[in-house]
């Protein structure tokens, strides 16, 4: 039996291991597409989410799709200052910061809604190693994955199987701020532990939504 929920946006757009691009907004692809785009749909449905909450009294839950790649971003974790320079790209370890910002964003949006006194819950998630195209950009990699994969890695269901948990289980409810893997609660990097880079994350995250120019 599932819970009876008002929404549940599921954060899972996500491109890996790309070589150096700007997005049209001008900021490093990586970043731009598996973490702003997803902090941007969040904030335009929160307050939607938030009065649809209150009235209905069910829960609603957010969920970022991150990575166990989350562990491997920069020394730093997120490059601040140098979000957008070509100068010291790596393309995984951009990838890992993008993951680290989907992990640090619904620990510090579960925060916030926890001090606003909002039944809604934000939790990130590993769906594993999964026979998607998002190996396309590794060469020889790919080709074997198109050839193995389905011997070695999730299906697709399979990979859906963690989101879907954490989305609708009833398991889950009232339980924010934590990061699954495997349908199971489970540690993440000491920098995804840390408040103060997740609030800078969310402040930084809030200044690039406010340079985009008005759409009609």
């Amino acid at each position: 039996m599932f819970l009876p929920l008002i929404y549940t946006p599921s954060n899972n757009a996500g491109i890996m291991a790309t070589p150096f691009l700007l997005s049209e907004d001008s900021i490093e692809l990586q970043f731009a597409t598996n973490h702003m785009g997803h902090f941007l749909l969040t904030n335009e449905l929160l307050e939607m989410m938030k009065k649809t909450a209150l009235l209905s009294k069910k829960e609603g839950r957010i969920v970022n799709v991150s990575s166990r790649r989350h562990k491997f971003s920069y020394p730093e974790g997120i490059r601040f200052d140098k979000i957008n320079e070509q100068s010291g790209y790596n393309r995984l370890s951009a990838y890992g910061q993008s993951k680290l910002a989907n992990v640090l964003h619904a620990k510090e949006l579960a925060k916030r809604l926890k001090e606003d006194g909002v039944e809604i819950t934000a939790n990130s998630v590993h769906p594993g190693a999964v026979a998607t195209n998002l190996f396309r950009n590794f060469g020889l990699a790919n080709g074997l994955v198109s050839l193995f994969g389905k011997f070695v890695i999730k299906t697709m269901e399979q990979g859906a199987a963690t989101t879907c948990y954490v989305a609708l289980h009833p398991q889950v409810k009232g339980k924010s701020g934590l990061y699954f893997a495997d349908c199971n609660v489970v540690e993440v990097s000491e920098q995804a532990n840390d408040t103060n880079l997740a609030k800078k994350l969310w402040d930084f995250s809030l200044s690039l939504v406010s340079k985009r120019p008005n759409t009609p």
